[in-house]
């Protein structure tokens, strides 16, 4: 499904579920494959909605200040708006690495990854988030509570307080990297893996328990199938490895189930930007608790 190449050929190119956009590359993205991907990015004013308060800098100037503190961008994504006109100013998403996080290889297999959330419509301030990449099914995790969410409103000095913001975050990631380790360490009981699962599960479709003739709209999926793994390398019994089975379960969705009304169905990837960050941001503080507990 996905190349190898470490060329700045994209990895991934395509409609990422129904409201969003997605390029991920091996190599750090050029802005020719960033303004494909995420026009909005490159957006030249803000738009008609906003005020006079408002302050508007293209995020690809904030992205250009990022690169010349050692930032690179290796996935960016945009939402879709079906209001005419809108979509050159909708929500997107950087995830960039620092110099010396770029390429994996080795016995590397994440990498630090800081996340850079915008819009030009007045959708979203400028945000700051950690997160964690795993080279071996391309996969961008968010971390939850554990690291700073900068927010930074679209007034005053903009491009330098994003700057600052990211170093913010770039400090949080000696904290990430002892809490992912412990994770690795600490291994599950089958019981406490369904758990886990069960949790992630009310999560991802619990907005479909609704109550329908005395009942509940069952999940299309069980908690069992959230921890089947998709490649040899997450077998195993530790929190890390059920936490990253049932994470790609739920983000990527393409498993098979059942409708409320007993049709075959596929699980659906997770589109939209929003409910993406707020799923990994809960499914990560899901599996601190875990920790937590079990140390």
């Amino acid at each position: 499904m996905f190349a190898t190449s470490t060329s700045p050929s994209p990895r991934l190119a395509a409609r990422f579920g129904h409201d969003a956009f997605v390029v991920r590359s091996d190599a750090p993205l050029v802005e020719d494959q960033m303004r494909r991907a995420a026009p909005s990015i490159f957006a030249e004013g803000k738009h008609s909605s906003r005020s006079e308060r408002y302050t508007y800098i293209p995020t690809i100037d904030v992205l250009r200040g990022l690169r010349q503190e050692g930032f690179e961008p290796f996935m960016v994504a945009q939402s879709k708006s079906r209001i005419e006109g809108k979509t050159a100013f909708t929500k997107h998403m950087i995830r960039m690495r620092h110099a010396g996080q770029a390429l994996g290889g080795g016995a590397r297999t994440e990498a630090n990854e800081i996340i850079l959330i915008n819009s030009h419509d007045g959708a979203s301030a400028y945000q700051m988030l950690a997160g964690v990449f795993r080279f071996v099914c391309c996969n961008g995790l968010v971390v939850g509570e554990m690291s700073n969410d900068i927010r930074i409103p679209h007034k005053g000095n903009v491009q330098h307080e994003v700057i600052e913001g990211a170093f913010r975050v770039l400090d949080d990631f000696g904290v990430v990297q002892e809490h992912t380790e412990a994770m690795k360490a600490l291994a599950l009981q089958p019981a406490e893996e369904m758990a886990f699962a069960t949790a992630a599960l009310a999560l991802r479709f619990g907005e479909r328990a609704v109550e329908e003739g005395g009942g509940h709209v069952p999940a299309p999926v069980t908690a069992a199938q959230l921890t089947e793994a998709r490649r040899m390398e997450d077998v195993g019994h530790s929190l890390w490895a059920t936490f990253q089975r049932v994470q790609e379960n739920v983000i990527r969705g393409g498993q098979p189930g059942r409708s409320a009304q007993g049709r075959r169905v596929q699980t659906r990837p997770v589109g939209s930007i929003d409910r993406g960050v707020s799923l990994n941001r809960a499914l990560w503080t899901l599996a601190e608790e875990m920790r937590k507990l079990k140390a």
